[in-house]
C-alpha cells in the first residue's frame, strides 16, 4: 500500500471536468457537514479521468477515476478563483490508488470510467459496480497553446474530522468545447442526489487529453463535524441537456 502521507504526481490524463446547477438543491446541501457550506447556488463538480500508462504516475500506475461533489462557500482555493469542493464519491479502477485515497478521507470505491472521442464527439462513462451510473456528452475540438493551471482544494472526512488539501494542475484545454448533456442513469445510487437541472447549466468546465496534477503530501485539519447520511433514491430523471437558446460551455 502506498503511504498516504507521501505527495504523488500525474502527468497527460485525459481529463473531462466541468460543473453544473443540480436539479434538487435540498438534496445536494445536505451531502455536506456541519463547518463547510454549499454555494447558494448548489454547484456541483464532476472530474473524470483517464490514466493510460504507468508511465504517467510516480506510484499510482495506469487508473481510471471519478469524482464528484459539491462547490462550496468561504473556502476557496489559493487565488480565489476556485471554490474548495467537498467529495460526496470518489471511483477509481485501482485497488491501490482507492486505498491511497481512503487512507486520506475519501469516499472511495472501485469502479471504471471511460473516455471515448471520435470525430469530435466525446463520451465518459463512470460504471461502479458494472453498472453505468453518470455518462456525459460532450463537442470537443483540439487542444492548441492555452494553458490552464492553477489549484483546487478538497475537503474529505476521517476519524470524525474534516481534513483539507490543496492540489496543483496544469491543463491543454481543447477548443471549441459543449457539453451537450449529463446522464445520472441509476436513480438508486446516491450520486443520483447530484443530478443536473433541466435545461442543463454549466457555470465552468474544459476537456484536455493532456492534464497533469499533484496530491499534496499533507493534510490539514479544518473545523467540522461528522460526514451527514446520504439521501436516499429519488424519482427517475431525464438526461440534462442544454438549451437551444446557448448557455454557456464553460470552456
Amino acid at each position: 500500500m502506498l503511504d498516504p502521507a507521501l505527495p504523488q504526481l500525474v502527468v497527460n490524463s485525459r481529463t473531462l471536468f466541468f460543473s453544473w446547477l443540480p436539479a434538487d438543491h435540498d438534496a445536494v446541501a445536505a451531502l455536506v457537514p456541519a463547518g463547510l457550506a454549499p454555494r447558494p447556488d448548489r454547484q456541483v463538480f464532476l472530474n473524470q479521468y483517464v490514466v493510460d500508462d504507468e508511465s504517467q504516475t510516480s506510484g499510482f500506475g495506469a487508473y481510471s477515476l471519478t469524482y464528484i461533489g459539491v462547490s462550496l462557500s468561504g473556502a476557496d482555493a489559493p487565488g480565489g478563483n476556485s471554490p474548495g469542493g467537498w467529495w460526496t464519491t470518489y471511483v477509481t479502477s485501482s485497488e491501490r490508488v482507492r486505498a491511497y485515497a481512503a487512507a486520506r478521507g475519501a469516499p472511495a470505491v472501485l469502479g471504471r470510467t471511460t473516455i471515448e472521442t471520435e470525430r469530435g464527439y466525446l463520451v465518459a462513462q463512470t460504471e461502479i459496480g458494472g453498472i453505468p451510473v453518470i455518462r456525459a456528452h460532450c463537442q470537443v475540438g483540439e487542444a492548441g497553446r492555452a494553458i490552464s493551471s492553477g489549484h483546487h482544494r478538497y475537503f474529505t472526512a476521517r476519524h470524525g474530522e474534516l481534513l483539507s488539501a490543496v492540489y496543483p494542475y496544469v491543463a491543454e484545454p481543447v477548443d471549441p468545447f459543449v457539453i451537450e448533456s449529463v446522464e445520472f442513469l441509476d436513480p438508486t445510487h446516491p450520486t443520483y442526489a447530484l443530478r443536473p437541472e433541466n435545461p442543463l447549466t454549466i457555470p465552468y468546465g474544459f476537456y484536455s487529453p493532456r492534464a497533469s496534477f499533484a496530491y499534496p503530501g499533507g493534510l490539514s485539519v479544518h473545523k467540522g463535524a461528522a460526514v451527514p447520511a446520504q439521501v436516499g433514491p429519488a424519482a427517475h430523471q431525464v438526461p440534462a441537456r442544454r438549451a437551444r437558446s446557448g448557455l454557456p460551455s464553460g470552456s
